[in-house]
């Protein structure tokens, strides 16, 4: 089942798209659709429109206009939906991208491999299937893919890139850990466990950055852990990684809060009372919107400009304070 949801024109988040303007932490030129995808299950009343449906239930932001652009396929967080990134998606979409983000379950314990397994099924369908999801102007180029996830959703990410749990016939360019998380506290992983506290020792053969947030190993109650707990963070990541790296940590905000304003259910809910957040949330996602953006079209695109415009703190259109910035180049 295929559905159109939102269109650019439509939505509060992309009145800025009028203009052309290329401003990485704002909205880009190009409008942007999102559209649903759904696969087919032995409990299906109705045939499947897509020939090739998608293993697991799929939102897609896309650019309306025509041309050819790259993909990112991006992991969403611990119980948390895919519609929760509707306004990261677009705004990354905006700036000529195609941004597939699947919904790998509903409920899940705390072993990941099946979620591993979920996102390599997802990219081999990728060759199969997207480009029955686009429109015949839009074309989907599958040399130039990146790979993203955020909190357990990154920890998924650098699994697959890793060759744990699941193989690829897609050669992934650039990967992104987006406040990642690799379980409670070391000593304390989710399995399979990510991290070695080896430093670089991740054998990756592609660009990586990590992005985190100041307050995500802050509690904001004694009740409950952080939601991103010092020693299986952003932090231990970043010093697993080979050149080329980046790293940058956002001061002033919490581990959710690159998530839409406005996030439904009692998981939507949840999202504004489990994790320490910041003011709002419109800064933090125009921040990993943007670097996103910037990274992508370093190593995707060739072009760094924006991206060492951050790193030498030149960008003046800066939404965040950052507390930390290293480049491992």
């Amino acid at each position: 089942m295929l559905k159109t949801v939102m269109s650019s024109s439509t939505s509060s988040s992309s009145v800025a798209s009028i203009g052309a303007t290329n401003v990485v932490f704002e909205i880009g030129k190009y409008k942007v659709v999102l559209q649903r995808a759904e696969p087919v299950t032995t409990c299906s009343t109705k045939s499947s429109n897509i020939p090739v449906p998608p293993p697991k239930p799929l939102l897609i932001g896309m650019p309306c206009e025509a041309g050819e652009f790259p993909i990112l396929l991006l992991l969403h967080g611990y119980l948390l939906s895919n519609s929760f990134y509707s306004q990261l998606i677009q705004h990354i979409a905006s700036h000529g991208f195609i941004v597939v983000a699947p919904q790998l379950y509903t409920i899940a314990g705390p072993d990941s491999k099946g979620e591993i397994k979920s996102t390599a099924a997802i990219t081999n369908w990728l060759s199969e299937g997207l480009q029955f999801l686009l429109p015949p102007h839009v074309q989907a180029n599958l040399s130039k893919l990146a790979l993203a996830g955020h909190s357990r959703g990154g920890k998924v990410s650098f699994a697959l890139a890793l060759g744990k749990e699941g193989n690829t016939n897609l050669k992934f360019s650039a990967l992104i850990g987006i406040d990642p998380v690799d379980g409670m506290d070391k000593g304390k992983q989710t399995p399979p466990p990510v991290l070695t506290y080896v430093p670089h020792s991740f054998d990756l053969d592609m660009a990586v950055m990590v992005i985190g947030s100041g307050l995500g190993e802050v509690k904001r109650n004694p009740l409950f852990p952080p939601c991103a707990p010092k020693g299986v963070n952003h932090e231990d990541f970043f010093n697993e990684c080979r050149k080329p790296a980046c790293y940058f940590v956002a001061k002033d905000y919490g581990h959710l809060d690159m998530l839409d304003d406005e996030t439904k259910g009692i998981r939507g809910k949840s999202t504004y009372c489990l994790c320490k957040n910041g003011k709002s949330r419109e800064p933090m996602r125009k921040f990993v919107g943007g670097v996103v953006v910037a990274f992508l079209q370093a190593y995707l695109e060739g072009d760094s400009s924006h991206l060492m415009a951050i790193r030498d703190g030149v960008d003046e259109t800066l939404p965040v304070e950052l507390q930390i910035v290293k480049f491992n180049l």
